[in-house]
């Protein structure tokens, strides 16, 4: 990620928030809602993407349509905690289909994973297999998650 070089003005702030709360939009839209012609918020939303501030575009979707009945957090601390492990860890971990996210985490554990799985089965199987069959792991614990909501307010701190 590339650090903005100039400061956020309070145009860029707004159109932002619109994209953070609907990544649809579009940019006649936002344009109407921050008072710009279309042309300038284009050229707006353009240069933040080329900023590294708006990063990426994602969708959400309904994980039980896909069979992930199940979804958990498993906190994972490392017995080595020099870089190339630390590393490798999350190489390996993130691109597993179970995966929703991956934090690397300061404190007791050193990651936590955020799964969906179908069932208990393999739930179980995903921990042994994918997670504690490692070397490097040292304590694992599962917590299971009864609901996910995600924040569609933008946090900013300007």
């Amino acid at each position: 990620m590339k650090p903005t070089s100039r400061p956020l003005d309070t145009i860029d702030i707004e159109i932002l928030a619109l994209l953070y709360q609907d990544g649809r939009a579009t940019n006649k839209d936002i344009a109407a809602k921050v008072n710009l012609a279309p042309s300038s918020c284009l050229e707006r939303i353009r240069r933040l993407q080329t900023d590294g501030i708006l990063q990426e575009h994602r969708i959400e979707v309904d994980l039980n349509a896909l069979g992930g009945h199940i979804q958990a957090m498993i906190s994972v601390r490392l017995s080595d905690h020099n870089r190339e492990t630390v590393d490798q860890f999350a190489a390996d971990l993130l691109p597993l289909p179970e995966v929703i996210s991956l934090y690397h985490m300061g404190g007791e554990n050193d990651f936590l994973i955020h799964v969906t799985v179908a069932d208990s089965g393999h739930l179980r199987d995903f921990v042994f297999n994918a997670v504690t069959a490692r070397k490097a792991v040292n304590h694992v614990e599962t917590a299971l998650v009864y609901d996910c909501k995600v924040s569609n307010t933008l946090p900013c701190f300007l």
